[in-house]
């Protein structure tokens, strides 16, 4: 969780992979996917990003949702402001970034920070810039980059090492999850709409 200065990683979960049916000898050949072998499955980077985009997609309505004139509302003394949280949930795409473009992040290294948005519009803004440099890295990704290991790390003490794919999908993209389903919890406290997720809304009844 990130509901503090210090953020802990989340557990990645390994990514699910399709397998596509072979053609039978009675019917002609079914075309494989762009980009994917014939009678194989597609490229990892393409099911990395049929994942990231559905995610994307749903955080951007969220963010849009975030009121300049609330920015620094606090559900609790312990918690970030909602600027905080929501420039955070909007970076977390540079993160990927440096999963795709490195070998390993550690955190007792000091890291830049970004400047924090402070309308609505500079914060919809830096989450797309940074959508889409994630998603060039990860287009023009093999396979076997996407397999080598990536490695969190603190000073000597290994966080995690995984495949770059599954880091992409737990640290990524979980973490995004996590972090959205979070201001969530805000704009309802706030008594603002809440956008469609994976599901309805008391705001929005279609999705």
């Amino acid at each position: 969780s990130c509901s503090s200065a210090r953020c802990d990683p989340p557990l990645p979960l390994p990514p699910s992979m399709t397998t596509a049916v072979p053609p039978t000898t009675t019917a002609a050949p079914t075309a494989a996917p762009t980009g994917a072998p014939r009678g194989g499955p597609p490229p990892l980077r393409q099911i990395a990003l049929g994942d990231l985009e559905h995610e994307l997609a749903t955080t951007r309505r969220v963010l849009e949702r975030v009121p300049t004139a609330h920015l620094g509302y606090k559900p609790h003394e312990k918690s970030f402001t909602l600027q905080q949280l929501a420039a955070h949930t909007a970076n977390i795409s540079g993160w990927g970034t440096t999963t795709m473009t490195t070998d390993a992040l550690d955190f007792a290294q000091p890291m830049e920070q970004p400047a924090l948005p402070t309308t609505t519009e500079e914060l919809v803004a830096a989450f797309d810039a940074g959508a889409a440099r994630l998603r060039a890295a990860i287009e023009g990704a093999s396979d076997e980059a996407l397999r080598a290991t990536w490695t969190a790390r603190r000073g000597e003490r290994v966080i995690f090492a995984l495949p770059r794919v599954g880091v992409l999908r737990g640290f990524i993209v979980s973490h995004l999850i996590h972090h959205r389903a979070q201001l969530g919890v805000y704009l309802r406290l706030l008594d603002l709409p809440v956008p469609s997720m994976y599901g309805p809304t008391a705001d929005e009844g279609t999705f």
